[in-house]
């Protein structure tokens, strides 16, 4: 199993919460998907999977979902 973390930028509400988890669960290997909102501000998001993820495409399912990732300190 891995477990990624990626922050995401933009999300309000639980509409935006279940955008990003059926986008992100979607992806080949995903057994979970952990949100925890910070409505307006940046949301961590905790993706577990069988193998580790192409973060290009953990990029595309959030962007497919209508967010961004927000940018690596």
């Amino acid at each position: 199993m891995s477990t990624t973390t990626v922050d995401v930028t933009g999300m309000t509400c639980g509409h935006c919460v279940t955008a990003v988890t059926t986008e992100l669960s979607a992806l080949p290997g995903v057994t979970a998907v952990e949100v925890d909102l910070h409505a307006g501000g940046i949301t961590p998001v905790t993706i577990v999977s069988e193998s580790e993820l192409d973060p290009a495409a953990v990029a595309a399912a959030v962007d497919e979902a209508g967010y961004e990732l927000a940018p690596q300190a």
